[in-house]
């Protein structure tokens, strides 16, 4: 059988290649607890287009995708419990299920599944070297543990361009929302419109935040957020974040922020068209009330080639560690490990409490499209691009 699938080729470009059609192997051996995945939506994040930038050591060739769906087509010896038609949600975290990390609900950090740190993912720089899900088949390591199966297919499929999200967007900002303490009647601050910020903010909304702000200086995306219920700042704008949120909730201070956007921050007003990597992370603390806390599913790099100064190369930021101590905040860093809130969202979907993909705005574009949605996506379109390799969706 064929596959094609989405190549990392230099910064600025990606494009379609024939790639090798999945084995079950693990290197020389046999891989019998894995599955071999139709890929039925595969979609484009926020954290491949830094790559896809060249903002990360990422090599020539990289096999793209870490948010994937897909139909069981073939199993290993050894998997129990996923069977060959199955139709699942792959986290977009990649764990043993063995491990001290994985047994603690750390799936992002899995112990056994890369060389060379802690934690994997499809298809990322330095995330173990795993094949990527943009294409037409995947295979998944460590089965029963890793996939969440959908309970009714027909069901599922009438559901798929949200349920497409549980594999990364819409964990990844519920985490972002539970870590900053979101709960009834909290007054929350979401950095970044984005697909990621989007979906924190209509996650703080399932939360019960009584207001929920959104702060981006795209236009389009700014009226996204504002599309499902969100108030909004402008960080382009000439007027202090404290002072734009002063004049939505009458004080200049939250309960909880999450910084959606990460590492390619840029900065607040005059210097918004200038990359200040720590503004987020500055401004987030001057913001989040004594007490708060704050979350950060937004992506920072070890290894940045385009960083704006040696520190920022290697990951070092000018963060105003002071403030957050002064007003005991608390940090929460790190990957989403999705399999802690996938079962709960899919039923959140399912039984219609969240239309997620209409926050989002969901855009199913084709497997021969995918360069085009990393141009668009790059130029800050108000959309998440689902890729439909199989026109199963369109279908």
């Amino acid at each position: 059988m064929t596959n094609r699938g989405v190549a990392y080729i230099a910064p600025g470009k990606v494009e379609l290649q024939s790639i090798d059609f999945p084995k079950l192997a693990l290197g020389s051996r046999k891989c019998e607890h894995g599955v071999i995945l139709k890929v039925v939506s595969t979609n484009i994040c926020g954290s491949d287009q830094h790559m896809v930038r060249g903002r990360t050591t990422a090599p020539a060739g990289l096999i793209l995708g870490h948010e994937i769906t897909g139909e069981v087509i073939e199993a290993g010896r050894d998997v129990e419990f996923i069977k060959t038609g199955d139709l699942v949600s792959v986290p977009f975290n990649i764990a043993c299920g063995r491990c001290r990390n994985c047994k603690a609900g750390q799936t992002g950090i899995c112990l056994n599944v890369n060389p060379a740190r802690p934690g994997a993912a499809y298809g990322y720089v330095d995330m173990g070297g795993w094949v990527g899900g943009q294409a037409e088949y995947v295979m998944i390591p460590y089965a029963d543990f890793n996939l969440l199966k959908f309970p009714d297919k027909a069901r599922a499929m009438a559901k798929i361009r949200d349920l497409t999200l549980l594999s990364d967007i819409f964990p990844t900002g519920y985490h972002g929302a539970v870590t900053a303490g979101v709960g009834p009647g909290s007054i929350a601050y979401v950095a970044g419109a984005g697909p990621v910020g989007l979906a924190c903010a209509a996650s703080c909304h399932l939360l019960g935040a009584a207001v929920v702000i959104v702060g981006d200086m795209i236009p389009e995306r700014l009226a996204q957020a504002r599309s499902f219920g969100c108030a909004t700042v402008d960080v382009s704008k000439d007027v202090s974040l404290a002072d734009q949120i002063a004049q939505i909730v009458g004080v200049p201070e939250v309960d909880a922020a999450i910084d959606c956007v990460g590492f390619e921050a840029r900065g607040h007003g005059a210097d918004a068209k200038v990359e200040r990597p720590a503004t987020v992370l500055n401004s987030v603390m001057e913001i989040t009330r004594a007490g708060g806390a704050i979350g950060i599913p937004g992506l920072y790099v070890t290894g940045d080639p385009g960083g704006v100064d040696a520190n920022a190369k290697i990951g070092n930021l000018g963060i105003r560690i002071g403030l957050g101590w002064a007003k005991s905040h608390a940090f929460t860093t790190g990957q989403c490990p999705v399999m802690k809130y996938h079962r709960q969202l899919m039923q959140a979907i399912l039984h219609d409490k969240i239309q997620i993909a209409k926050a989002v705005n969901v855009t199913t574009i084709s497997l021969d499209e995918a360069p085009q949605g990393y141009k668009d996506f790059d130029h800050g379109a108000a959309k998440k691009f689902v890729i439909d390799p199989h026109r199963m969706i369109a279908a």
